[in-house]
């Protein structure tokens, strides 16, 4: 990360989060000016060298690149069009959480503004900002990009995406899906477990061991998905789908939540029924790239 260059930034929105990356510019020696609603959460900041503007508008012309971080994009709308802020020749990092449609919409709105504009998403919790274990995501125009690389660096790992804006906000809520589909599952087979007597803990290191090897299959199934071919180099769908079926009859056996491997199971057997049975898991892509009704 860089902790050399002194450029000017502002940041916006001093939540946690917020005043996480204020802290980490400053500490990368960038001069940074700050603003949020609620002034006394700048105290801190302004204590450890910050600058702390009067209003928004000031903040915005105190720096050529401003990172804004609120509670959602229609906050950051209302926050910049209510104070009638000329945003024209500014650079925008938008680091608000939100869907991929959103951040589109910020670009067209902040373009038609003057400003340039990257969307971004931290895949962080705030106390990691500033080290090398807080991966920045961003997408926008590259040579945006490229031009405040050095600054953003004193935030973390950074990852650009593309120049499709909504990139950022799509690789957030895949991650998300990752975390919590991970999470749900050791949760089922804690559940499982604690009918015997066995304490998380003790299952957590068999757990970790499983959710391991199976990231070890990802790329061989991510180029299947890529190819539209799935054959059954490992076991095949009907295969899975049975052992799907004892994990629902051992869950309702000892009286646990059956209702996550069901849902596994609905889908890999609307598969098979459509003549997919023959073939392995990643062929389930196609259950998941149907919007289901109701």
């Amino acid at each position: 990360m860089n902790n050399a260059t002194d450029t000017h930034v502002t940041v916006i929105g001093l939540g946690l989060m917020g005043q996480a990356l204020a802290r980490a510019f400053l500490k990368a020696g960038h001069s940074t000016t700050v603003w949020n609603r609620t002034t006394a959460k700048a105290d801190p900041l302004v204590a450890e060298g910050a600058r702390l503007a009067p209003t928004v508008g000031d903040a915005l012309k105190a720096s050529p690149l401003t990172v804004i971080c609120l509670t959602d994009y229609p906050a950051l709308r209302e926050l910049l069009d209510a104070n009638d802020i000329d945003l024209d020749g500014t650079t925008l990092i938008n680091l608000t959480s939100g869907d991929s449609g959103q951040a589109r919409e910020a670009a067209r709105w902040a373009a038609q503004r003057g400003a340039r504009y990257l969307d971004g998403a931290i895949m962080a919790v705030p106390p990691v900002i500033g080290t090398a274990d807080a991966l920045i995501l961003h997408s926008g125009p590259e040579s945006d990009f490229e031009a405040h690389r050095a600054t953003l660096e004193a935030l973390g790992t950074l990852s650009y995406l593309g120049a499709d804006h909504g990139l950022a906000a799509l690789y957030d809520v895949a991650g998300l899906a990752m975390m919590w589909s991970v999470l749900n599952a050791w949760l089922q087979g804690t559940a499982l477990l604690r009918t015997a007597g066995v304490d998380a803990a003790t299952y957590a290191p068999f757990a970790r061991q499983m959710a391991a090897g199976v990231a070890e299959w990802l790329p061989g199934y991510a180029e299947q998905i890529d190819k539209g071919s799935y054959p059954a180099e490992i076991s095949a769908l009907e295969s899975d789908a049975r052992s799907m079926e004892h994990l629902i009859e051992e869950s309702e056996t000892v009286g646990v939540n059956a209702e996550l491997p069901k849902l596994f199971k609905a889908m890999a057997d609307r598969s098979i029924a459509a003549g997919h049975g023959g073939e392995q898991y990643p062929v389930l892509i196609e259950e998941f790239l149907k919007p289901r009704e109701g």
